[in-house]
């Protein structure tokens, strides 16, 4: 029995170690152009697929360390842009992984419920650190300000998460690489 929590320990490390490198990398694709990586949001898919995959506590610290990692490595983004990133993909990788693996039944219903609530609490814990920030800073965050960056310039990025990784999980459920979990009446009969 330990030898088996200690694979699937390791195995969820090297899992967790390559989507932190994905989200270190997929920043490059939109780069070149910041608007657009301000709307794809590349940073979020692998810290919500670590979450979804691997468990709640390696995608809170995968969405944590990824971008201080990639500011401290690459510049970017700036400094107090990384410092309110780290704690909304932590937020995301918590509330996701949490969710999903507390449903009853994996499935794309359970998928839908924990990606929109870990945004919605993402952007509550982006936002206030924000506030947090610029009360330091003694600049103004408006209420304007937080629709602006988290809901109007996000949505093409939200489209592509809330299409593409159920999509991916869907996949990999059939190619067995990654299994929903479906709860038995005969476990629940018991747990009564």
């Amino acid at each position: 029995m330990k030898h088996s929590n200690f694979k699937t320990n390791v195995h969820n490390l090297v899992l967790a170690a390559m989507f932190l490198a994905l989200a270190l990398v997929l920043p490059f694709l939109t780069g070149q152009i910041p608007q657009i990586g301000g709307m794809l949001l590349p940073m979020h898919l692998p810290v919500f697929l670590c979450s979804l995959i691997c468990g709640w506590q390696y995608g809170a610290v995968v969405g944590f360390v990824a971008p201080l990692m990639r500011m401290a490595l690459f510049g970017m983004p700036p400094l107090v842009a990384a410092v309110a990133m780290a704690f909304e993909l932590a937020a995301y990788g918590g509330i996701a992984g949490f969710l999903y693996n507390r449903s009853r039944w994996q499935c794309v219903v359970a998928l839908y419920r924990a990606l929109l609530a870990a945004m919605v609490g993402g952007r509550i814990v982006w936002a206030a650190v924000r506030v947090v920030m610029t009360g330091v800073a003694s600049v103004p965050f408006t209420w304007q300000i937080f629709l602006t960056e988290a809901l109007v310039n996000a949505i093409p990025g939200i489209i592509l998460q809330l299409v593409f990784i159920p999509v991916l999980m869907v996949a990999l459920d059939r190619t067995g690489m990654v299994r929903f979990r479906r709860e038995q009446a005969g476990t629940q009969a018991a747990g009564n």
